[in-house]
């Protein structure tokens, strides 16, 4: 009798290994960065205006990669303003791993940072106690409503604390991704937990259009090299199976004819596309960019 399947989640070493494998076989940095680079100029060219302290909070910060990034652009816009960055961040070793990369990091002068190690709920249930609403020219929360119960009520909540200048910038999966196709089909199959939901930028406008919010969409294509996980034993194979269904051991535990089946339509259009002998899984990323 196979082992019943369980969350990723559950073994938190191994998703950060598992999330480490996929940004370094993944285009996901690269594409965001080149966000970064041409359309986040756009985006922030009026949140300091008059401003001699403009207010961040990055909201899931990681260990930081993209939150530096950003704060650059934020700094190359307003560089006579002292930026206030806060992050929220509920895993110690991202957050120490963020703080390395702000020790090593040359030109941060006049950037201050501040960590709250808690959820986005911890920090609204927080801060709610505390009677002290502080308001934001710019949040973002890249790659993180996935882990959070009630996605329209984190996003109303986030949005009302932004300044009348500031935007929330959201990234996620894709509604036209390889993430799309195997979770509207697989989803109920993983073993989510419940502080885990599948959801794409395809979801957002209906829940954005019912708040009565304005906002902006972008597409960013990326890809990401999944050959390992046809080869049968193969350890980084198996890490990246981890990840695709945010199962634990997926290739040990799953039934096999849903591992059968899982690994047909990885294969096909509507996940990746195979090219040089190799498959690439369809990793594009939906920005969506929210007036206050």
């Amino acid at each position: 009798m196979a082992s019943p399947m369980r969350s990723l989640l559950a073994d938190p070493d191994r998703y950060l290994q598992s999330f480490r494998l996929f940004l370094e076989r993944s285009t996901e940095h690269q594409c965001m960065q080149e966000f970064v680079e041409r359309q986040l100029p756009g985006v922030i060219a009026s949140i300091g205006n008059g401003k001699s302290t403009i207010n961040v909070l990055s909201v899931g910060g990681g260990a930081g990669e993209m939150d530096l990034q950003i704060l650059s652009k934020i700094r190359a816009r307003y560089p006579e303003a002292t930026i206030n960055n806060e992050v929220i961040e509920p895993s110690a070793d991202q957050i120490s791993k963020y703080k390395e990369r702000v020790a090593q990091a040359s030109n941060l002068e006049n950037i201050k940072f501040t960590w709250h190690k808690e959820t986005a709920y911890e920090y609204e249930s927080r801060v709610n106690a505390e009677k002290k609403t502080k308001k934001w020219d710019f949040i973002h929360m890249i790659q993180m409503l996935y882990y959070v119960r009630d996605i329209p009520a984190t996003i109303r909540y986030f949005h009302s604390l932004l300044e009348s200048q500031a935007k929330l910038l959201i990234i996620l999966v894709s509604g036209k991704s390889g993430w799309e196709t195997l979770w509207k089909k697989y989803g109920s199959s993983f073993p989510l937990e419940d502080l885990c939901s599948y959801v794409s930028s395809a979801d957002l406008p209906r829940m954005l259009d019912s708040a009565g919010l304005k906002y902006q969409l972008y597409e960013l294509p990326s890809r990401m090299d999944i050959t390992s996980c046809f080869i049968e034993g193969d350890k980084d194979g198996e890490l990246l199976l981890d990840f695709l269904t945010e199962t634990l051991e997926f290739a040990k535990t799953a039934p096999p004819e849903l591992k059968h089946q899982l690994m047909e339509d990885l294969r096909k259009p509507g996940c990746s596309e195979n090219k040089d002998g190799k498959v690439f899984f369809n990793n594009n990323l939906g920005v969506i960019v929210i007036d206050p």
